[in-house]
């Protein structure tokens, strides 16, 4: 079949923005498939390679991991920079990513991951360490800018403060504690054996908030998990 002025090594979803809706099916056709399908996108931020593992950068890679064993899905996938995990959970089609970028381009994932998946930024929920948060404490949010966080400037950078966060404390938890040296030191340094029982709580209470998110929608998991 032939489609004037498209050639087959085009990119699909860049041709797809281009023409009318009436026009996609005939396009999905010409390039021999259809896009893979999801409602949701949770992206889980880290660093890839187990130098970076325990890190308290890497909350959000352990969310992820979390999740994708509620749903009962495995990350067999590698596409949009990220490993991935995709299929039914919480009556929704999901897709669970931990981006291969690492941190500081977390960006150039999430805006690859919303055009493979032709979602918009608020169908993208973003879970992540925040420093600005004593350890153990939860913050969901809808939108916003990126506080300190270089992954989310880079993520906001991309597409815009518009999507959903679950932000997780790594500070620590006594407020009279102050952070010895370099901030970007001591996130990628491991949690410390006496805060590990509290940054494991606070894991699987991100883990369920996003499930909730997921099933009962962003205001519920707001309600339940906020202060």
């Amino acid at each position: 079949m032939e489609i004037r002025g498209l050639r087959r090594r085009d990119d699909p979803l860049r041709v797809a923005r281009r023409v009318s809706a009436s026009g996609r099916e005939r396009i999905k056709r010409f390039f021999g498939g259809q896009s893979p399908r999801a409602e949701r996108i949770v992206m889980g931020l880290g660093n890839p390679g187990e130098r970076y593992a325990d890190t308290r950068h890497n909350v959000g890679f352990h969310v992820a991991s979390r999740l994708a064993k509620r749903a009962r899905l495995e990350f067999g996938a590698k596409a949009a920079e990220s490993r991935i995990a995709e299929g039914g959970f919480a009556g929704l089609r999901v897709v669970i990513a931990r981006p291969q970028t690492f941190m500081n381009d977390s960006g150039r994932a999430a805006r690859k991951l919303l055009d493979r998946y032709r979602l918009t930024p608020a169908e993208l929920l973003v879970v992540y360490d925040d420093i600005d948060l004593p350890l153990g404490s939860l913050r969901v949010r809808e939108k916003g800018g990126p506080g300190t966080h270089n992954g989310m400037r880079s993520i906001v950078g991309a597409i815009g403060e518009g999507f959903p966060r679950i932000r997780i404390g790594v500070s620590p938890a006594d407020p009279a504690s102050e952070i010895d040296g370099d901030l970007a030191d001591y996130v990628l340094e491991p949690f410390a054996p006496g805060e590990r029982e509290a940054a494991d709580a606070a894991v699987t209470r991100a883990t369920e908030a996003a499930e909730v998110a997921l099933r009962d929608g962003l205001r519920r998991a707001m309600d339940t998990f906020n202060g």
